[in-house]
């Protein structure tokens, strides 16, 4: 896999936070915080915070979004509902911790449930602070500038120009890339490729819509084709439309490596 299409699969929301937890728990299992580094040899605590940071990691990361969006429809502010949300929510990974640590390591029986509930409190809070920054950001780049235009590149950012370099299908959004970044926007491929009347381009995927301008090559796989694009960037071409591709002189065979 190149790191053009690894850079796609690590943008999307949920391996994000895969990677990001496991490193998490790599680093915490590795430093031993809380007086962890004195319990076991290295590779044991750092299966203990893995368990630890994957629990939490899924109690935050699915009800942080989710009561962020209730309390955005009700305009409350974050202060209000935040800190209440985190205390109970840190009930459970703060149960998990203490019940496995008691297992590999009785004699963490020494310190204080409220004591260990406040250090689970404390990573809790970081978190959260870490998943609301990542989704009101998400939030800001696809909704962009003017959320409602037919044009996609109305709805980027200033900072990325309007020079449209592919689209990728995300969920219900379209990720527009160009060369200074991407951001996703709320329509469909369709609506975004007719947004593009005005750019020469084509469909090469059910997914994916590239310029012609940044095509750069094309690379063949086994029968498995994609196309080179500006800057990192590697498009799909599906098996059914090669053929018409080629015809249409979008493959360049002196260009396949």
């Amino acid at each position: 896999m190149s790191w053009g299409r690894v850079g796609a699969v690590l943008r999307r929301p949920a391996v994000a936070a895969v990677a990001a937890s496991t490193a998490c728990g790599l680093i915490l299992g590795v430093l031993g915080p809380f007086g962890s580094y004195l319990n076991g040899a290295p590779a044991q605590r750092i299966g203990y915070w893995l368990v630890c940071v994957w629990g939490g990691s899924l109690t935050f990361g699915l009800c942080v979004p989710a009561l962020a969006r209730w309390a955005q429809a009700r305009r409350l502010p974050v202060w209000l509902w935040a800190p209440p949300a985190v205390a109970l929510l840190s009930l459970a990974p703060a149960a998990l911790s203490r019940l496995l640590a008691l297992r590999l390591w009785p004699v963490v029986s020494q310190v204080s449930a409220g004591e260990w509930y406040g250090q689970c409190l404390a990573i809790s809070t970081v978190a959260t602070l870490a998943i609301l920054g990542f989704t009101q950001r998400r939030s800001v780049d696809a909704s962009g500038p003017e959320s409602t235009a037919a044009d996609p590149r109305d709805r980027l950012p200033a900072r990325l120009g309007r020079d449209v370099l592919c689209l990728q299908v995300e969920d219900h959004y379209v990720r527009v890339h160009t060369p200074h970044g991407s951001a996703l926007v709320l329509m469909s491929l369709a609506q975004a490729m007719a947004g593009l009347k005005d750019v020469e381009g084509v469909q090469t995927h059910r997914s994916w819509w590239v310029a012609r301008g940044a095509i750069t090559g094309v690379i063949e796989d086994g029968r498995n084709l994609r196309l080179r694009l500006t800057g990192t960037l590697e498009a799909p071409v599906s098996r059914s439309r090669v053929g018409r591709l080629r015809e249409e002189g979008w493959l360049d065979p002196g260009s396949a490596v």
